[in-house]
């Protein structure tokens, strides 16, 4: 069922549901610049067997406004919008789980709006706190001290897009989901190709824009509220990533009381069919829905 939901003045948000109406919402929030649809079918097909899941585009993305030019807004508002699309569906409370930026989002929620969770899932991300990291030999490091982006996605990251038309800009995003998967699995071209020909479908044209790059990122900090909280947290540990590699996640979950850490084997900045199993079966988990 798919639904337009209005998060702010002028601000509608596309947004689709699956699974039972009465069973426990579980909120998926996409990274930057990534639609909703970068949720892989497979996994929201079995998430819902359990869970009422809505996946959305935020904004700038799919089939929500791009328009952040004319309307710049904070990184915060993007979190906010995730609870006005909750109170848009009639939801008091959910599990969310969030990737990347997602899972940066995920953070302000479970710091400034827990009543609202059931329990969060995060992965692909860093801490939103300034406490130290303590790694697994012991050694005490700042968070500044904490490894940073592969230079391969750096790389990609810095080169200019230019619309040479849409089989071209599908060739470049693929390429970039094979920088991000982190060379642990065997890397399927067709697969990516296709999940990335359904959100161009969707979205309706090919275009790319930086808008969640240019957002004003301040404020973004939760030290005492991760370290105080009473969500239930689950950290996804992925050895492949090149993004926030390890010990990024065990950085993480120290930073979020109660928080604990399961990895999926092979795991990079991306989901490819390999990691849906085992991703599928740790949410459900960790949201009490395995064996239900």
């Amino acid at each position: 069922m798919h639904h337009f939901i209005d998060v702010a003045p002028g601000v509608r948000l596309w947004a689709e549901e699956r699974g039972a109406a009465a069973a426990p919402p579980l909120l998926l929030i996409m990274g930057a610049q990534a639609s909703g649809m970068g949720w892989p079918d497979e996994l929201v097909d079995a998430l819902a067997v359990h869970h009422r899941v809505i996946r959305y585009d935020h904004r700038d993305t799919g089939r929500s406004p791009w328009a952040f030019d004319e309307r710049p807004y904070a990184v915060t508002e993007l979190a906010r919008d995730a609870v006005a699309v909750l109170d848009g569906l009639g939801i008091d409370r959910a599990h969310i789980v969030g990737l990347s930026l997602g899972g940066m989002l995920a953070q302000l929620l479970i710091a400034d709006h827990p009543e609202r969770l059931l329990s969060a899932t995060l992965m692909g991300t860093c801490a939103l706190s300034t406490a130290p990291c303590t790694s697994p030999d012991g050694t005490r490091l700042a968070p500044e001290e904490l490894p940073g982006i592969a230079p391969e996605v750096l790389e990609m990251w810095s080169r200019p897009v230019e619309d040479h038309g849409p089989e071209a800009e599908l060739d470049r995003r693929v390429e970039h989901w094979r920088v991000l998967s982190g060379g642990q699995l065997p890397f399927d071209a067709d697969y990516f190709r296709s999940l990335e020909r359904r959100i161009i479908e969707h979205t309706g044209h090919h275009r790319t824009n930086t808008a969640h790059g240019s957002a004003d990122s301040s404020g973004m900090l939760r030290t005492d509220e991760l370290a105080a909280t009473d969500v239930p947290t689950l950290v996804v540990s992925a050895p492949a990533e090149p993004v926030f590699p390890p010990p990024h996640p065990q950085h993480l979950a120290q930073a979020v009381r109660g928080a604990r850490v399961v990895e999926i084997p092979g795991m990079g900045h991306a989901l490819p069919r390999d990691v849906l199993g085992p991703l599928t079966t740790a949410i459900l988990g960790h949201t009490g829905a395995k064996g239900r």
